[in-house]
């Protein structure tokens, strides 16, 4: 098979919203990129991922352009309630920070980027395979893989992002020893559920109960996305839909009678709650970005967050880099990243605990949780900090 040789000043393996917000936002600065994806454009636009942005992410979405059907479409929210006791406990997240969040999908942000790719003409190369990443450590780093019409191609970067999530080649891709790898894994898993039905609340409801956690979200007016803490090991056929609607009313029941609207479950999934770290975020002309060097547990909301973090910063980076010969950003890149990695993974752990029942624990940390969720709900000064974190710290 005849190699076809590219150059390119960016590679950019993945067009989940991080590969495709590196790549927008490098071509804002002049910079050169294209964007691998081993899935169909149809599979990236339609799988639902992560949907609440913090107020960080939608501000600089407006910046580039990108916020008007987020702005016609997404849901606003000011507060969300932690429901424990039986009782709602509105935490006002405008009121104590000036900020907000938005539902609104990841895989909606997708489209919108992938929308402002094609307008531009900007590459992305959907159903790509074989993808694999060469010479790292020098100046001139290459991909290699083979495109959707069977054809293969060397892809000659000036640099490489990784941003093709925990499983993807590009972290894979380094010397072992190169990395150090923290990680932490929950004794307790999720099933989301997608129902076809309106949602119940008009904000998010987390919900801590003695028999488990439970969590009530929205994808849009029609269409609510609920959790429940299951045990590991649990599998979706022990959750007919009758059910999981049993469990999610169990859950969350208040004392003056709240119900939930029940309807079709479009959905099921099962999620691992973990916590992983890889250090450092790059290695050579290699740079990581998002589910590829980090995931927090969705209880925070971080992860597609913290993701957009990490390109905005990796775009200023590799701009200093390719256009004024200046290596300081992208040599500081990684240990400027991680300082807001670590702070997420903080908030979101917290956050687990507080809310989650392990059945590990004993009945003396049990109470622990509930004296701080009490705390959190009782004094403004906590109830703030909580809130910021909850918003998301701004962007340096």
């Amino acid at each position: 098979m005849t190699t076809h040789t590219r150059d390119v000043e960016v590679g950019i393996v993945g067009a989940g919203p991080a590969g495709l917000m590196l790549s927008y936002l490098l071509h804002l600065q002049g910079v050169e990129a294209v964007v691998l994806e081993k899935h169909s454009r149809h599979h990236v636009e339609q799988r639902v991922r992560a949907g609440v942005c913090g107020q960080p992410t939608v501000d600089l979405l407006r910046d580039i352009g990108l916020g008007a059907r987020l702005e016609l479409e997404g849901l606003p929210h000011h507060g969300f309630s932690l429901r424990f006791d039986r009782r709602d406990h509105r935490v006002p997240l405008t009121e104590l920070t000036g900020k907000r969040i938005t539902v609104y999908g990841q895989q909606e942000i997708a489209k919108d980027l992938i929308r402002a790719h094609a307008e531009k003409n900007l590459p992305i190369e959907f159903e790509v395979s074989d993808v694999a990443l060469h010479d790292l450590d020098t100046e001139r780093p290459c991909v290699t893989y083979v495109d959707a019409t069977g054809n293969a191609v060397r892809l000659r970067c000036a640099a490489v992002a990784g941003c093709d999530g925990f499983d993807g080649v590009s972290r894979h891709s380094l010397p072992s020893g190169v990395l150090t790898v923290y990680e932490h894994e929950f004794p307790y898993a999720w099933l989301g559920v997608l129902a076809h039905t309106p949602p119940s609340h008009g904000e998010l409801i987390y919900a801590a109960h003695e028999r488990g956690f439970a969590l009530h979200s929205m994808r849009s007016p029609e269409l609510t996305r609920l959790y429940l803490q299951i045990d590991l090991g649990d599998r979706l056929e022990h959750w007919p839909d009758e059910r999981v609607w049993e469990e999610l009313q169990r859950r969350l029941d208040t004392v003056d009678g709240f119900r939930l609207r029940e309807g079709p479950l479009l959905d099921k999934s099962i999620t691992s709650m973990f916590c992983f770290v890889a250090e450092p975020m790059c290695h050579g002309r290699l740079f990581l970005a998002g589910d590829a060097a980090h995931i927090v547990p969705p209880t925070g909301p971080k992860g597609m967050n913290l993701a957009v973090a990490d390109v905005r910063r990796l775009a200023y980076a590799l701009h200093r880099l390719l256009r004024r010969c200046d290596p300081e950003p992208a040599r500081t890149y990684s240990e400027s990243c991680l300082r807001r990695v670590w702070c997420a993974q903080q908030f979101s752990c917290q956050m687990t605990a507080m809310l989650h029942r392990d059945p590990d624990a004993d009945d003396f940390a049990r109470r622990l949780a509930l004296a701080q969720l009490r705390h959190t709900v009782s004094s403004r000064p906590a109830a703030a900090s909580f809130a910021e974190d909850y918003v998301g710290l701004p962007f340096e």
